[in-house]
């Protein structure tokens, strides 16, 4: 597997709060491990709760007693959610934060990731699919048919989440697992590279791209060209890239 993962604060931000993980050494039962969490709340308190999400997951994924990957994240992903919770209140400075999560692994030639919030989970062959669907009120309104997909990338309340990590107790993730064929790459990352450059024009960079290293830089240096209005985190795989095909 060759994946490669960054964070830029943007042009307009003072504090990062997207935090991004990748290893393509087993964690628990996991082989390897992505996750991409875009934190949200006070001066300080967004950037802690997308860092420590993603540490708990790790932590509960050592010790899991669990062996089937959708379990495995469903409960991981629970975890987190409470002892995020536990942590806001035991803090004044921290009450209130939350944070988006996708989070994915690879077995064999199976994707499995789940999703909380508006960060996204791309798949990218000859063309580009957005395979996560957004926790979101605008998304709300296009599954419900009250506007149009054109009308949502635009829109005044794009911004409002309807699910996130840290906010309420009994988060649900959405699970999918989805087959991986030769050449498939995996693109993952929060709304300051979703919102800032179309979908079309990230397929053209990755696969314009050297290397995952060259295509995730380019990214978020076209999301910066386009104004940079938030922190930018990014996650690139080609999960089966080491594989002869025969």
């Amino acid at each position: 597997m060759k994946i490669f993962a960054m964070t830029d604060v943007g042009r307009k931000r003072e504090v990062n709060q997207d935090y991004v993980y990748v290893t393509d050494k087993p964690i628990g039962p996991f082989p390897n491990l992505l996750a991409v969490a875009d934190g949200m709340g006070g001066h300080k308190a967004g950037d802690f709760a997308s860092k420590y999400t993603v540490g708990v997951l790790r932590e509960e994924l050592e010790s899991t007693p669990l062996n089937k990957p959708e379990e495995i994240l469903r409960n991981v992903v629970s975890i987190a959610n409470d002892k995020l919770i536990e942590v806001a209140s035991a803090d004044i400075k921290l009450e209130g934060m939350g944070t988006t999560l996708v989070v994915a692994t690879v077995v064999g030639n199976t994707l499995y990731f789940a999703n909380v919030g508006d960060s996204r989970l791309y798949l990218i062959n000859d063309k580009i699919r957005q395979i996560s669907k957004d926790h979101s009120l605008v998304e709300e309104m296009v599954r419900l048919g009250g506007i149009k997909a054109e009308e949502a990338r635009n829109h005044p309340d794009k911004n409002i989440i309807t699910r996130a990590i840290g906010v309420k107790e009994g988060v649900e993730a959405d699970i999918y697992e989805f087959r991986l064929k030769k050449g498939d790459i995996i693109l993952m990352c929060t709304d300051g590279l979703s919102n800032m450059v179309e979908d079309e024009d990230m397929f053209d960079i990755v696969r314009g791209s050297r290397d995952v290293v060259e295509a995730v830089q380019m990214l978020i240096e076209k999301a910066n060209s386009n104004g940079g209005r938030d922190n930018i985190g990014v996650v690139i795989a080609e999960p089966l890239a080491d594989e002869v095909s025969v």
